[in-house]
């Protein structure tokens, strides 16, 4: 069982050097955001946000806002540094701006004060210790026709044997996708299911 404690203490550790160990595909993130749906005026949760790293490319899109919860004090420490909570920052394909918001909290007990169209788990979802349990409370959090979006940007396989080093204490592994869209849609529609060598995706939509 993974223990909370620990995975904050591993991703406090790891903040310092985590943008500049960041691997990006540019086409595979765009995919993600596509299926998940993340466009102008959505109101987006990234939930384990780390350092913001999909902050700009939500407001690329000209979402309405942005909430970013991640559970490590010195993430959300370096993403505040780079986006002022509370404030807004350009969006860079037209004249408006978004909202961000960062929050340093526990996603599954933090009391938020709206649903939103957007939740987004980006390259985190099996440092959660319950997934069943984080999909049930994640989906009450949408509004209705809202996405809920678990994505990685690489395949399962470079994942589970990433995380089978120095992670391993903090991670369930990754389950197939066919097994997390199971769990899905005990509370969503499945929308998207995809596994191959370029990334892993399940989407679901609330009623």
């Amino acid at each position: 069982m993974i223990d909370t404690n620990e995975v904050i203490a591993f991703f406090d550790r790891l903040a310092p050097q985590w943008d500049a160990g960041m691997v990006r595909n540019e086409a595979v993130i765009d995919t993600i955001l596509d299926n998940a749906e993340v466009c102008s005026g959505k109101e987006v949760l990234d939930v384990a946000c780390g350092t913001g790293v999909l902050i700009p490319d939500y407001c690329k899109r000209n979402v309405k806002s942005v909430t970013a919860i991640d559970i490590s004090p010195k993430m959300t420490e370096i993403a505040k540094n780079k986006f002022e909570a509370g404030g807004n920052i350009k969006n860079t394909e037209s004249n408006g701006t978004s909202k961000i918001d960062i929050i340093c909290g526990d996603v599954e007990t933090y009391e938020f004060e709206r649903l939103f169209d957007c939740i987004v788990i980006y390259n985190a979802f099996p440092h959660f210790p319950d997934p069943g349990r984080l999909i049930k409370n994640l989906s009450g959090k949408l509004k209705p026709g809202g996405i809920l979006t678990v994505a990685h940007g690489m395949s399962r396989e470079k994942i589970n044997a990433h995380h089978s080093g120095s992670a391993m204490h903090v991670s369930n592994g990754l389950m197939s996708s066919e097994e997390l869209a199971s769990i899905f849609s005990e509370a969503l529609k499945v929308i998207t299911v995809i596994s191959d060598d370029r990334m892993y995706q399940v989407t679901g939509q609330k009623d």
